[in-house]
C-alpha cells in the first residue's frame, strides 16, 4: 500500500498477565509497562507527539474512567492525547493516522483493562443489539458457542481439533513470560457446548504499550523497526441473524486492504479468543501451515479485554525487532463472534 509516510512500531511493552490485579489500580497497572518503552527508545514522555490510549468505561465501572491513567502517563505540561473507547489496536490506528497527516513523528499508544472485578461475560452483553439480543442476556461464551457449533456442522472443524488448537497455543506460550497460562491446559468441562474451559480465553488484567514513529526518526530509534505496510479494519452487520458465523468476510476485506494478500507472511498474531475463531480466521486470512500462528500462545494465552488486540500487533511487532520474522500479520478482533475486524501488514527492513 501507499501511504504519505513510512510508520512502523519500534518499542512494544507488555505487563504480566494475571487472574486478578486486586492489589493494583489501573494507573499502577499501566506505569511500568509506559516506563519501560520510553526506555527502550531512549525517549522521554515529553518528546512524544502523539498520545492515544484505549479501555473500557464498562470494565471499570465508571465515566471517563481512561482520565485516570493520565496521571502515569503525565499530562502536565499539556500533551497531545485522545482516547478511543476500544482495543488499543484502534487507538494504534487512530495514532498512525496523526502521524500520516504530519502532525506527529511519534506516537505513545496504551491500553489496558482489569476484567476481573465484575462478571466479564454479563458485561460484554451490553455490547449487543438493544432490542432484539440484550433483552436476551445471551454471554459471550453463549454466542461464542453458537459459532463454534456452525463451523463444526459446516464440516470445518471438529472437537479433537479445537483442543489441538488450544495445546498448541499454550504449548508455545511456554517460552512468553507475560502469558497467564502457559503449557497444555486440560479440555475440561463443556461451558456451552461445543465450547470446554480449554477451547476459551483465560479471564484477565493486563496492560500493553507500542511506540510510533515515522521515516528515519523509527530507524533511530530502533534497530529494526517494524514498517507498517499496511492497516485497515471492517465491520460485520450488528445483528448475528443476517451473517454466515462460518465465515468472516470484514476480515478478509481487511486483509486484502491492507496487503496481506500481495506476499506471504510467516507469522501471524491472531486474536481468537475462542478456538473456532482460529479456525474462521485462518480461513478467511487464506494462512497455510508454513505460517507461524500465535507464536505467542495468542489470546488463549493471555486476553486483557481492550489490550489484547494491541498485544497483537505489538507481539508481531517484536518478532520482527528481534530478526525471527520479516513479514508479519496481525488480527484484532472486537464485539460478539468476531463483529469487527483490523488487520494490519508489518515488515523488517530489508537489507
Amino acid at each position: 500500500m501507499d501511504y504519505a509516510r513510512d510508520v512502523a512500531i519500534v518499542a512494544f511493552g507488555q505487563s504480566g498477565h494475571r487472574r486478578r490485579t486486586d492489589d493494583l489500580s489501573e494507573v499502577e497497572m499501566v506505569m511500568p509497562v509506559l516506563h519501560d518503552v520510553l526506555a527502550q527508545t531512549g525517549l522521554r514522555a515529553s518528546d512524544i507527539g502523539f498520545t492515544c490510549s484505549g479501555s473500557s468505561d464498562y470494565l471499570a465501572g465508571r465515566a471517563f474512567s481512561f482520565t485516570m491513567t493520565l496521571d502515569g502517563v503525565g499530562a502536565w505540561p499539556p500533551i497531545c492525547e485522545s482516547h478511543v473507547e476500544m482495543d488499543g489496536a484502534w487507538a494504534l490506528y487512530e495514532a498512525w493516522v496523526k502521524i500520516q497527516t504530519g502532525e506527529a513523528d511519534t506516537a505513545l499508544v496504551y491500553s489496558y483493562g482489569k476484567s476481573s472485578p465484575g462478571e466479564l461475560r454479563d458485561v460484554l452483553t451490553r455490547q449487543l443489539d438493544p432490542y432484539y439480543l440484550a433483552p436476551l442476556w445471551p454471554d459471550s461464551v453463549a454466542l461464542a458457542a453458537l459459532q463454534a457449533r456452525a463451523v463444526i456442522d459446516a464440516g470445518n472443524t471438529d472437537e479433537r481439533e479445537l483442543a489441538a488448537v488450544a495445546t498448541r497455543s499454550r504449548t508455545s506460550a511456554e517460552a512468553n513470560p507475560h502469558a497467564q497460562l502457559r503449557g497444555p491446559v486440560p479440555a475440561g468441562d463443556y461451558l456451552v457446548q461445543p465450547l470446554r474451559t480449554g477451547d476459551c480465553a483465560p479471564i484477565g488484567d493486563g496492560a500493553a504499550a507500542v511506540i510510533l514513529a515515522a521515516g528515519d526518526t523509527a530507524r533511530r530509534l530502533c534497530p529494526r523497526p517494524a514498517w507498517i505496510r499496511g492497516i485497515d479494519h471492517r465491520i460485520e452487520a450488528h445483528s448475528l441473524g443476517v451473517r454466515d458465523l462460518t465465515d468472516s468476510p470484514s476480515t478478509r476485506l481487511a486483509a486484502e486492504r491492507a496487503g496481506a494478500f500481495d506476499r506471504p507472511v510467516d507469522t501471524a498474531e491472531l486474536h481468537a479468543p475462542f478456538t473456532s475463531q482460529e479456525v474462521v480466521l485462518r480461513k478467511a486470512l487464506r494462512l497455510g501451515s508454513d505460517v507461524s500462528v500465535n507464536p505467542s500462545g495468542g489470546a488463549l494465552a493471555a486476553n486483557p479485554v481492550m489490550a489484547a488486540g494491541l498485544i497483537r500487533l505489538g507481539e508481531a511487532a517484536a518478532r520482527i525487532h528481534r530478526g525471527e520474522s520479516d513479514r508479519a500479520l496481525a488480527h484484532v478482533t472486537s464485539g460478539p463472534c468476531l463483529q469487527q475486524n483490523l488487520v494490519a501488514v508489518l515488515e523488517g527492513e530489508q537489507p
